[in-house]
């Protein structure tokens, strides 16, 4: 990509082969067999899910990030390409699989993942390109990503504020662990903030989402979106305190649906639409998610994105 023509979205962070079945009637016991329709073998990780539901939507995605030297990293590659997505700044590491999630779905109950960092691991706030300089600049997956330390990651998103670009976080807490020092040199930078209520509640240890916002806010992010599964999600910035619904459609795997909000969030920054609006069009798109198997296969296209939000409205309260 020249300097002269800029991505507008750089999405950067972790990158994942997801092998995710249709959901079972129970978790199989030891030594139990248990049939599922399907297995899927599928893209995932924040950075890829962002950048592939951004180009189902129309809008150029440029894709950051680490993939191994195995067959699941030349499946990767074919899967992003054959997306849309502009695959130029994924980076080959030498001598390490690619990160894979084994995702396994019960009928009514929450998913379950068993993951390896694999590639990921070598993610390192260096990989993040600042100029050109995008619009927007998303990172997913920071706290997973053991190599990408704050104190080298801060100056990288200070640069690309300087140069012009919104900074977007997404985080993902892998279990209990002192997670505020990894955020505090960090958020300063961050214009848009998107943990979910639990990432919150592990990075926090207060159960209230708005608590959870405000903290974070004070730690020195511009904007705090909480998503909380089907209670909504909370959006607390300047002078701004939003609180949403959930499209209601029908659930078949809730993989990814935090992604496909970020992507929506990301498209209506882009077209400059006002808080409600842009909370209610990622709010959309999230919900699309979840209408299919794995993390990217049930998002709209921006024509089904526009039919679905003509006929569908979503509650959304003002507050303060």
């Amino acid at each position: 990509m020249s300097a002269a023509h800029p991505p507008r979205v750089v999405c950067s962070g972790i990158i994942v082969t997801d092998h995710v079945c249709a959901p079972v009637g129970h978790m199989p016991a030891a030594g139990e067999l248990v049939l599922t329709d399907t297995i899927d073998l599928t893209l995932g990780g924040c950075a890829a899910n962002v950048s592939t539901a951004l180009a189902k939507l129309g809008t150029e995605a440029s894709l950051v990030g680490r993939i191994g030297d195995d067959i699941a990293g030349v499946v990767v590659r074919e899967l992003l390409e054959k997306a849309g997505v502009d695959t130029r700044g994924l980076i080959r590491s030498e001598g390490i699989a690619t990160s894979q999630t084994l995702i396994v779905n019960v009928q009514g109950q929450d998913r379950r993942f068993i993951h390896t960092y694999g590639s990921n691991s070598r993610f390192v706030a260096a990989d993040i390109p600042v100029e050109p300089t995008p619009e927007i600049l998303y990172l997913g997956g920071y706290l997973l990503m053991q190599g990408c330390r704050p104190e080298e990651l801060a100056p990288v998103l200070k640069k690309a504020r300087a140069n012009g670009a919104r900074t977007i976080l997404d985080v993902v807490t892998p279990g209990k662990a002192d997670y505020l020092p990894w955020l505090e040199p960090v958020l300063p930078e961050v214009d848009y903030f998107l943990p979910n209520d639990h990432e919150g509640q592990l990075i926090t240890g207060l159960s209230s989402p708005l608590e959870q916002a405000r903290l974070f806010r004070d730690l020195g992010a511009r904007h705090v979106l909480i998503t909380q599964g089907d209670k909504g999600t909370l959006w607390l910035g300047d002078n701004l305190h939003l609180e949403a619904d959930i499209f209601r459609v029908p659930f078949v795997d809730g993989s990814g649906s935090g992604d496909a909000f970020a992507a929506g969030l990301i498209l209506g920054l882009l077209e400059n639409r006002p808080p409600v609006e842009t909370l209610t069009l990622a709010s959309a798109v999230g919900a699309s998610c979840v209408r299919a198997l794995g993390t990217t296969q049930g998002v709209f296209t921006r024509a089904e994105l526009d039919a679905f939000l003509a006929g569908n409205r979503l509650t959304v309260r003002t507050n303060g």
